[in-house]
């Protein structure tokens, strides 16, 4: 078996993961998330701020601290679409490299190919639509994941640049509750991407499962959960209907009440109205009624490409992990 730690950060999120993994599998993965919002601002301007840079190598310093704690020899880090996206990711990049993190920019087909990876551990031999909706993007991948062997047979994968934080910036903060017209104008930015965005393969899907901080936030506000109960909210369903009536519920709301509600982490607040669009509006464009959220996402699939080249085998997917040394 072996122990490694994977550093996903994202554009609202900078997260960790500690897994043990046995025969391509996830045993366990210990998870801790931090919002540090690193893709403040990058819609607008195409730069990280300085301050956002500041929040995630603090934060990166406490990962570090916990991983090399946790027993994990190994590590691999990835940023996502904020980095992307941002002209300046150099500066984050350099800081992370002082710290011994070698980090890797990865792109949208690849995080969607992992975000899979992760996710079909529930789904052995099931063809399934897995979708991201993070900060920047939207990853949509199709595919099986092999009843016995580690081997993924994707049909499809699209990074979209339809995210919770990109639409917050560009629709929705310029008023507070945001205006009908502005969320008729954000609905519309996100139908249009992802009517044309989105490849045929992800039409009528048998099963959608969705990952990501803004379902997960919508499963725990639906239920009032407090605290937050991961295996609750694991592999639970959301109706198309019930997101639309969160969307309602949630633009009524001025922003200093929406940090109140119950379920809601008050640092998402911000961000997690536009996020319930994006959803709503991919639930729409892939003809579903229904979605299930699942828990295992990319720093699953992470986790099980770190451990593979740990022990000299070929990554799982088409992209390998560099790994940087925790002693």
């Amino acid at each position: 078996m072996s122990r490694v730690a994977v550093i996903d950060i994202g554009t609202v999120t900078a997260r960790l993961g500690v897994s043990d993994v046995a025969a391509s599998r996830v045993e366990r993965c210990a998870k801790t998330s931090t919002i540090c919002s690193l893709g403040e601002d990058v819609a607008e301007t195409g730069m990280l701020r300085e301050d956002a840079c500041a929040r995630v190598l603090s934060c990166v310093d406490g990962y570090l601290a916990q991983a090399r704690e946790s027993g994990a020899e190994v590590a691999c880090c990835t940023l996502t679409s904020a980095a992307r996206d941002a002209a300046n990711s150099n500066v984050l990049l350099d800081g992370l490299a002082e710290r011994g993190v070698v980090a890797q920019v990865i792109p949208g087909e690849v995080e969607g190919s992992l975000t899979f990876l992760g996710v079909a551990q529930d789904f052995r031999a099931s063809r399934i639509v897995v979708a991201d909706n993070g900060g920047g993007s939207t990853e949509v991948a199709v595919g099986v994941l092999d009843g016995e062997r580690p081997g993924v047979a994707l049909e499809a994968v699209r990074s979209l640049d339809v995210g919770c934080r990109r639409v917050t910036d560009l629709f929705l903060s310029r008023e507070d509750p945001p205006s009908a017209s502005a969320l008729d104008e954000a609905r519309a930015f996100c139908r249009e991407a992802f009517e044309s965005g989105l490849p045929a393969e992800a039409r009528d899907p048998e099963r959608l499962v969705c990952v990501g901080g803004t379902v997960t936030t919508l499963v725990a506000i639906d239920a009032r959960l407090d605290p937050y109960d991961p295996a609750f909210v694991h592999l639970h369903s959301l109706a198309l209907d019930e997101v639309d009536e969160l969307v309602g519920r949630l633009a009524s709301l001025p922003l200093e009440q929406r940090r109140g509600v119950v379920g809601l982490q008050p640092k998402r607040a911000g961000v997690i109205l536009a996020g319930a669009v994006c959803v709503s509006e991919l639930m729409r464009a892939c003809h579903a009624c229904e979605l299930t959220v699942s828990e295992s996402d990319l720093l699953y699939g992470l986790s099980l490409s770190a451990a593979a080249v740990a022990d000299g085998i070929t990554a799982p997917v088409s992209w390998t992990p560099q790994l940087f040394s925790l002693r």
